[in-house]
């Protein structure tokens, strides 16, 4: 969640308006056929994510979530399943095959631009407000609810395990060490489950009380804002989405 000091321009613009050039660049990065485009498409992320202040975070956390999944890529397709007539390409001691190493930079590179699209996007937007964007535009409020506490679960249970951690460690619970680390896992993960049981029972209640489940129109605290340039550039943007759609269609069918 973005402090006051912390919100940009990015931060201001409408959830859907940032949803749709998601959903653009990610599909242009499956559909166009062109190697460097999901680079171009990861430094332009990589830009929009320094502006927003959210440049050093997002990096840290695409280097650890694609940085393991690449190395695999590369050693898979280019050691242990290599295509029928590959050519061969000499790495020190190894040998790899062109057509291996680059089916896994595709790969790779497309992976990098949805995990950097999905992580700039919620970074720089509450997820209660990007949930009441859609269920304004007709998403069933269950299901609303239940994609704000899938996006809000990760957060939350590592704030708990946190808390949790430093009050055994201020109770004397040694942490430091490879065994000593193991051990701690069992008091915290008890805690942990107590702890998110009794969240979920506090959450139920607190729909109850809000009458959630009733039909009707609802009161909505954030309110989002919205202009017609905004919607104007989310129309443009589904519209060259479509249109990306029934080109490559065209292409491959022709």
């Amino acid at each position: 969640m973005a402090t006051p000091k912390e919100i940009t321009m990015l931060h201001r613009l409408h959830p859907l308006t940032k949803l749709s050039a998601a959903f653009l660049m990610i599909i242009a990065s499956y559909l166009v056929a062109w190697l460097p485009l999901p680079l171009l498409i990861f430094g332009l992320l990589l830009l929009l994510g320094q502006l927003s202040g959210v440049g050093r975070p997002l990096f840290n956390a695409v280097l650890r979530v694609v940085l393991p999944v690449t190395f695999s890529l590369f050693l898979i397709q280019g050691i242990l399943f290599p295509p029928v007539d590959a050519t061969p390409l000499q790495v020190g001691p190894m040998t790899l095959t062109y057509e291996g190493l680059e089916f896994a930079f595709v790969i790779s590179s497309r992976l990098l631009v949805l995990t950097t699209t999905v992580l700039l996007l919620l970074q720089t937007t509450h997820p209660a407000d990007l949930v009441n964007a859609l269920t304004q535009r007709g998403l069933p409020r269950s299901i609303g609810y239940v994609l704000l506490v899938s996006l809000q679960i990760v957060p939350d249970m590592s704030a708990r395990a946190t808390a949790i951690l430093d009050a055994q460690r201020s109770r004397g619970l040694e942490t430091q060490g490879g065994l000593r680390r193991v051990r701690a896992i069992v008091p915290l993960v008890g805690s942990l489950v107590v702890g998110a049981l009794l969240d979920v029972e506090e959450r139920a209640m607190a729909i109850e009380s809000r009458a959630y489940t009733t039909s009707g129109p609802k009161t909505i605290l954030r309110q989002l804002a919205d202009t017609p340039a905004q919607r104007a550039a989310r129309l443009l943007l589904l519209l060259a989405l479509v249109g990306l759609i029934v080109w490559r269609l065209v292409g491959f069918w022709f």
